[in-house]
């Protein structure tokens, strides 16, 4: 299965990419799916079809699906939803519902997620197509697995082994219920799917992240801070989608001549930072143009005869190497410098990057566990980090 994620800056036109592109691999004949991650979802507007809390079929090769979490949480964590409300309850706090569960951090992320894992198994669709909330919540959706696995790789276990002490004891004792056998169930399947997810979303031949935007300076920094971040997070950003490109004709009006110069300093500057990724561009499109009509044009316009299932780069941000000397850990680290990356080791097999606005708890592999680091450096926008081996 193919996973395709188109993110951006809010009102770049993620939507409406996501949707062609959806449009144009069913009309390839890819059993697709399209899926938006955003609470303020637009996909049904862009499709001109209703949809609802399920799965919707569109047209031939086409399903789409705005995952609603408060659906998701009647249906799918009613034993952790039902233990939430009783030890509510239990410390004199009201009773909480499947509405008040769903504006937990975190809820929307694990529902989207659990899908992409669903649909690896199952096998229905060829090709997934997501779209995501605007960049910061996407960057919270890729790093989930992370996060998730990393808390409950660390705490799970103890807290297994403690309630089979806690239930012959504390339970008889304290007004406040423990999580039953079905709530750490409930938890265990989420630490397993969780694992599943993160190997489909860091494999750069299945899982590749395109980035929508404007020729904006506004919107390339922004951009330019994405794909630093995505790299962090070892996702394959393999291409660019640059949407509401006036054409040259517009060079030639009074009216838009400013404005087209100022574009391209802009398409230049975009360059400039990606080459040589792919960058694709949409022109601005007649605004009578609805639904299917709509979709197909702007398919045609960022693909021309590309199929969309293509795969423009599978290089992995995130690599091991070794020499005579040394373990290498390499990561791709576009736009930053050294000065803005600080490394912290916080156990012999957790490494922490902190990059800006972002870090990353990274597992390390069992050959650099208690490996000494012995430096690192940037070269050709890479971060590599040098362990020392054990023979040294």
């Amino acid at each position: 299965m193919r996973l395709i994620i188109y993110t951006g800056k809010g009102g770049v036109g993620k939507t409406s990419t996501s949707a062609a592109t959806a449009y144009r691999l069913a009309e390839l004949g890819y059993k697709t799916i399209l899926m938006s991650t955003d609470s303020a979802h637009s996909l049904g507007d862009s499709l001109d079809v209703k949809l609802g809390t399920t799965i919707t079929h569109v047209r031939e090769n086409l399903d789409a699906l705005e995952i609603d979490i408060i659906h998701e949480m009647r249906t799918k964590w009613n034993d952790i939803q039902n233990y939430v409300s009783a030890f509510m309850l239990s410390q004199g706090m009201g009773d909480i519902s499947a509405e008040e569960m769903a504006i937990l951090p975190g809820m929307e992320m694990i529902a989207a997620l659990f899908y992409v894992n669903q649909f690896e198994e199952n096998g229905m669709y060829d090709v997934v197509v997501m779209d995501t909330a605007p960049t910061g919540e996407t960057l919270r959706l890729l790093s989930f697995p992370d996060v998730t696995n990393w808390y409950l790789d660390k705490g799970f276990s103890v807290l297994k082994r403690l309630m089979k002490i806690a239930k012959l004891t504390v339970g008889k004792l304290m007004d406040m219920p423990l999580p039953s056998d079905e709530v750490l169930d409930s938890v265990e399947d989420i630490k397993d799917n969780m694992g599943r997810v993160k190997e489909i979303l860091e494999d750069p031949k299945r899982t590749t992240v395109r980035l929508v935007m404007n020729p904006e300076k506004m919107v390339i920094r922004e951009t330019m801070r994405a794909y630093t971040y995505l790299s962090l997070y070892n996702k394959n950003v393999e291409a660019i989608v640059v949407n509401r490109v006036l054409p040259p004709e517009a060079g030639e009006s009074d009216f838009l001549k400013d404005k087209y110069k100022e574009q391209e300093e802009n398409m230049e500057l975009i360059h400039n930072a990606f080459d040589p990724m792919e960058i694709k561009t949409c022109m601005m499109m007649r605004t009578e143009l609805r639904g299917e009509e709509k979709l197909r044009e702007m398919a045609s316009m960022i693909y021309g005869e590309d199929d969309p299932m293509r795969i423009y780069s599978d290089a992995s941000p995130m690599s091991f190497h070794t020499d005579d000397r040394y373990h290498y850990l390499q990561m791709r680290m576009p736009f930053v410098d050294s000065s803005e990356v600080e490394l912290f080791r916080i156990d012999p097999i957790t490494l922490m990057v902190h990059v800006g606005s972002q870090k990353r708890n990274l597992q390390l592999p069992d050959v650099l566990a208690h490996a000494e680091i012995s430096g690192a450096e940037f070269k050709d926008n890479k971060l590599i980090i040098r362990f020392k081996r054990e023979s040294q």
